[in-house]
């Protein structure tokens, strides 16, 4: 058996940068923790806002923290096009050349010119982890899932170091295609030719 990978999928969010965020919800407002992510230091936060594309808007979209360097919008693909978007797949962070949106608040809007992106599915590991897997940060992979509806998924990142902690992250359009849930597991295989 090959290595096994809680799945944590990932419904549509927004990181915000401190500017943004003061505009959204007031100057040197902080975030109220709702519970911490699998991934060290980060949160789901209470707040939520709208997002506003030219198609349409969605509401109650959540912010995770704490803040970043720059506003970033994560959807799955099916929200995107619900929003009249064509985001890329992008790896977190990846943001030249993106579009952007309306972000609106409670205390203000803000009007993003980049930042929306579909995630490049991942995979968090330490560097113990992922010594245990025997991978490499970088390294693309793929998971294979069990179920009635498993399968498997390729060109997976890996994404190991200090800051990471044993997680999948997938979109819930690809988790909702295998039928999974956030009680699932996933396994690493490695390709061949990089082994």
């Amino acid at each position: 058996m090959g290595y096994k990978v809680p799945v944590g999928l990932c419904n549509k969010h927004l990181h915000l940068c401190q500017a943004d965020q003061d505009i959204l919800f007031g100057k040197d407002y902080q975030m109220t923790p709702m519970k911490p992510l699998s991934q060290p230091g980060q949160f789901a936060a209470e707040e939520k806002v709208e997002l506003v594309g030219p198609k349409g808007s969605l509401k109650g979209i959540r912010v995770l923290g704490p803040c970043r360097p720059e506003t970033q919008v994560e959807l799955a693909m099916t929200d995107a096009r619900a929003l009249g978007i064509q985001a890329p797949i992008r790896e977190s962070g990846s943001l030249e050349g993106t579009p952007g949106l309306k972000i609106i608040g409670p205390k203000g809007e803000v009007e993003i010119d980049h930042g929306v992106i579909i995630a490049w599915r991942h995979v968090h590991l330490t560097d113990e982890q992922a010594k245990e897997a025997g991978v490499v940060d970088r390294q693309i992979v793929s998971l294979k899932f069990e179920g009635f509806r498993g399968g498997t998924l390729d060109n997976v990142l890996v994404r190991a170091g200090v800051k990471n902690y044993l997680d999948i992250h997938i979109d819930t359009d690809e988790g909702n295609a295998l039928g999974l849930s956030n009680s699932d597991f996933g396994e690493i295989i490695i390709h061949e030719e990089d082994k």
